[in-house]
C-alpha cells in the first residue's frame, strides 16, 4: 500500500493529486507544522534523515522528492497515464517542466519569503533599518526582477497549448501546481497573466484535485 507522510500547507498536497489523477489506492499519515516555526515536525525524520515532506512510502520502498516520487509513481503504478510517449516534443517539455519547477521556479519564491520576513521580523532598533535596507535591495534588485521574468516566461510558453507539456494533461502540471499557486498567493501572479490565471482556474476545478483537497485538509494555495 501506498503511503503519503503528507505535512499541510505543503508540496504533498500535489502527490494526493497525483495519486487521485491515477486513481490509486493510498493511505496518508498527517503532519502538522509547529505554529511558531512553521517547519515540518521531527517525526517525521524517522521517515526520511531530512524530516521533510513530501515522503511516499510503498512497501519497503521509501521515495522523497516531488519530482522524484512523481517518476516513481508514473514508473512503477501509473501504466503511461499522465506522461507524453517517449521520444516526442511532448515527452521533452514534460521531462522539462517536471525538473523546472524545483530547480528554477521555487528558489526566487523561498527567497521571496525569507526576505519579507526579515523585513517584518521584530529585532533591536538599531538593526531594523540596516536589515530592512538589505532585506529590500535584494528583494528589489534580484528576487523580484526573476519572479517576473519567470512568469513572463510560463505565461508565454502557455500560448498556443492548454498544458505545460502540450494539449493533453500530464504530471508535469501537477508538479507545476505548487510554484504557480504560491506566486498567486505572494509573488503577483494575477489577471494580468491571464493564461497562467486560466491554467489555475482549470486545475483547480479538476475532480482529483478536489479529491485531494477532501482527504489532505486545509491547503492555503488552493485560490485562483
Amino acid at each position: 500500500m501506498i503511503t503519503v507522510h503528507h505535512l499541510n500547507n505543503s508540496r504533498s498536497q500535489r502527490v494526493l493529486w497525483l495519486l487521485e489523477e491515477l486513481g490509486l489506492p493510498y493511505e496518508i499519515r498527517h503532519y502538522q507544522r509547529d505554529p511558531q516555526t512553521m517547519l515540518a515536525p521531527a517525526s517525521l525524520k524517522a521517515v526520511h534523515p531530512l524530516g521533510k515532506s513530501p515522503v511516499l512510502t510503498d512497501g519497503d520502498i521509501t521515495v522523497a522528492e516531488s519530482g522524484a516520487i512523481i517518476e516513481y509513481v508514473l514508473d512503477s503504478h501509473g501504466q503511461g497515464r499522465l506522461r507524453p510517449l517517449p521520444g516526442t516534443p511532448e515527452q521533452r517539455r514534460f521531462r522539462y517542466w517536471l525538473h523546472f519547477a524545483e530547480g528554477s521556479a521555487m528558489p526566487p519564491l523561498l527567497l521571496k519569503l525569507v526576505f519579507a520576513r526579515v523585513q517584518s521580523a521584530p529585532m533591536p532598533f538599531f538593526v531594523k533599518p540596516v536589515a530592512r535596507g538589505i532585506a529590500a535591495k535584494v528583494l528589489g534588485s534580484f528576487v523580484e526582477p526573476n519572479l517576473r521574468a519567470q512568469l513572463d516566461f510560463m505565461e508565454a510558453e502557455l500560448a498556443g497549448r492548454d498544458w505545460f507539456a502540450g494539449d493533453d494533461f500530464s504530471a508535469a502540471d501537477i508538479q507545476m501546481s505548487f510554484p504557480i499557486e504560491a506566486a498567486a498567493q505572494r509573488a503577483g501572479l494575477d489577471a494580468s497573466r491571464p493564461r497562467l490565471m486560466d491554467w489555475l482556474r482549470r486545475i483547480h476545478a479538476r475532480p482529483a484535485y478536489r479529491r485531494a483537497l477532501e482527504r489532505g485538509g486545509p491547503y492555503d494555495f488552493a485560490r485562483d
